[in-house]
Parts: C-alpha cells; structure tokens; sequence
C-alpha cells in the first residue's frame, strides 16, 4: 500500500499539484448568513507550501519510527477534535478507513480512554497529543511522557508530538479559513 501524507494536500479544497494561483479566495456558505473568509492557504500559497513540506518530512519521520499509519491518522483525528475542524475530521477520518482502521474505534475515539480498544503504544500517542494541544497542563505533560516512556521509543514520542503539531497548524488553517466539508458523491450503506 502506497504511503500517503500526513495531510494530503491534493486533495484539499485549494490545492493541487503546483502552487495554487496567485488570488483572493473566499470560501462559500450555502445558508448566507456566515461571513465570507478567505482561503489563507491560497492567499499565502508559499507559506501553505511550506507546511505542507513540513508535512510530508513529519509522515517520513513517523515512519522511519515505525509509527504505523493508523496511529499516525488517531493522532490527526484526535487534535483535529479537540480543535473542532470539521474539515481534517473528515478528511482524516477517511484516510484513516483506508488505512485500516476501524469505524468502531473512530467512533469511540473522543472517549479512548473509556475503551479497552486501543493498545499501549495508541494510548501513549494519543495522551501525547492531547497534550500537544493543550499547552497550559504541565500536570497532563508530565503524565503523557511517563506513559509514552513506557510504550514508546523516544522516536516515536518525537514523532508523535511532531504529527500534533503539524495537523494542529493544518486545523487552524482550515478552521480560519472556514473550508467546506462536501457531502459524499453516493450514499453510504448503512451500517448493520
């Protein structure tokens, strides 16, 4: 299976192969009553390049860790929660189906810590990046490595924190920018 980006800027609203042109965008709501926002990735295209390369070094970094790619996609759904983007939550949530994971763990992920579902080293991940979201918990800091220490290398751990801080920048970005989520093309089946 093809290794894919932490947040894959193809298929972003506003990006695509090449630097996106150079123009003011603003997003669009259907309802009227939101204010227009501009599309800060597009408005700034060589800054928004630049973290998507940050990106792209961080999905190698997880890798080379043997971070595997659903730990990496929990980590980017589970800030991407705490943010409130509804744009990388439904991104990410379909990267991480593709990957592999399942819909009864994305389901349960805002409560993880409630479930016997996810095993050591995704519960030291995801401790670490709600901690990398939230700054100001010295206390939750200290609890986050102790418990990564014990189910991580210390690769891993630098991984993890970098994948954090990566799609908490992409959140902001999307979350400034107010990007649409778009309905699916077809219907899903429901589930049994």
């Amino acid at each position: 299976m093809p290794r894919e980006r932490a947040h894959d800027y193809r298929t972003h609203p506003t990006c695509g192969p090449g630097p996106p042109p150079r123009r003011r965008e603003v997003s669009e709501h259907t309802n009227g009553s939101a204010p227009r926002r501009i599309f800060v990735d597009k408005q700034s295209p060589l800054a928004f390049h630049a973290m998507v390369k940050t990106s792209e070094a961080v999905t190698a970094t997880a890798a080379e860790a043997g971070l595997d790619r659903t730990t990496v996609e929990l980590i980017n759904l589970r800030v991407s929660q705490l943010n409130g983007c509804a744009f990388c939550l439904d991104l990410h949530t379909r990267k991480a189906l593709r990957a592999g994971e399942s819909p009864q763990r994305l389901g349960v992920l805002a409560a993880w810590r409630d479930t016997g579902l996810f095993t050591p080293s995704e519960r030291a991940a995801l401790e670490l990046a709600e901690a990398t979201t939230d700054p100001t918990g010295f206390a939750a800091h200290e609890s986050a490595y102790e418990t990564a220490r014990r189910a991580l290398t210390e690769d891993q751990i630098s991984a993890a924190i970098w994948v954090a801080i990566t799609i908490g920048a992409f959140n902001r970005v999307s979350i400034m920018s107010k990007h649409p989520v778009q309905a699916p093309r077809q219907t899903p089946a429901p589930l049994d």
